[in-house]
């Protein structure tokens, strides 16, 4: 019932800004590093990708018609992050080593290889799709069911993370109006519309298609959902931080900062 009304939903929003020029604008994607960075170093990393977009002045203006609701969203998601999120992560991370935490990172990871390879294949990156078979194999071997990399630390295989909100944009179809989801955060018309369709691709999901899902309830996949992102944010606590300082307003900092790291992306 709750994939009906999703799909209800955003046919609808769809429906409601057919009649809107799309226009196409990127943000970013975790890096995943063999060593975990101090602090000051976070800092540092986080500054070179600011200075990256303050010289993009030619960008389109975001088209932005849910600007209200969108602000409403990003404060909420802020409070959540600062005052849930953050000190979860924390403590988390005081608990468990980071090579254990980057093992479960390599588990999901290695997880996403269904919609990377099809993604790859429809934007005609046959040769990326190659590498990430072999690194799903490889992983899934020799690595212990993903849990640890050797495709990347011996081969030098390395990821190429393809989305449907990428292909889309690949061929040519607009981000459409910018969209912030409670718990999810920024996103656009475009992406969003990507998400269920990426679903049905994740293994991490409460579909009734238990021959390859490991969740079966929506319990459960939200069980591990939100493992998956507090044990990510357990390796950039300091970047939220970071660019909170540096914006003078959040909302459309944040939303310019993910629409031009998408259109990066779907320009690489």
């Amino acid at each position: 019932m709750l994939k009906y009304l999703y799909l209800f939903f955003l046919s609808f929003l769809l429906l409601s800004f057919s009649g809107c020029s799309l226009k196409s604008v990127e943000a970013p994607q975790e890096v995943v590093t063999t060593q975990e960075s101090s602090p000051s170093d976070e800092e540092d990393e986080t500054d070179d990708f600011l200075e990256e977009f303050a010289d993009e002045e030619d960008e389109e203006e975001v088209y932005d018609p849910l600007n209200g609701y969108n602000r409403v969203m990003t404060n909420f998601n802020d409070k959540l992050f600062e005052y849930l999120l953050i000190p979860v992560a924390k403590g988390y991370k005081l608990v468990l080593h980071q090579e254990v935490r980057r093992s479960i990172e390599n588990f999901f990871q290695n997880l996403y290889y269904p919609s990377r390879l099809v993604n790859n294949l429809l934007q005609g990156k046959f040769v990326y799709a190659s590498e990430e078979t072999g690194r799903f194999l490889i992983n899934s071997t020799v690595g212990i069911l993903g849990l640890f990399d050797p495709a990347k630390s011996q081969l030098n295989l390395k990821a190429h993370p393809e989305d449907l909100g990428q292909t889309l944009g690949f061929y040519g179809v607009g981000s459409g109006p910018h969209i912030v989801w409670p718990f999810l955060g920024p996103s656009n018309l475009r992406d969003s519309l990507a998400l269920y369709p990426d679903a049905l691709l994740n293994p991490i999901d409460y579909a009734p298609r238990s021959w390859y899902t490991l969740t079966d309830t929506f319990e459960e996949f939200l069980a591990l959902k939100s493992l998956e992102r507090v044990n990510k944010t357990s390796f950039d606590i300091h970047e939220y931080e970071t660019i909170k300082k540096d914006a003078i307003d959040l909302y459309p900092y944040l939303r310019d900062l993910y629409e031009q790291y998408r259109d990066r992306q779907i320009q690489e």
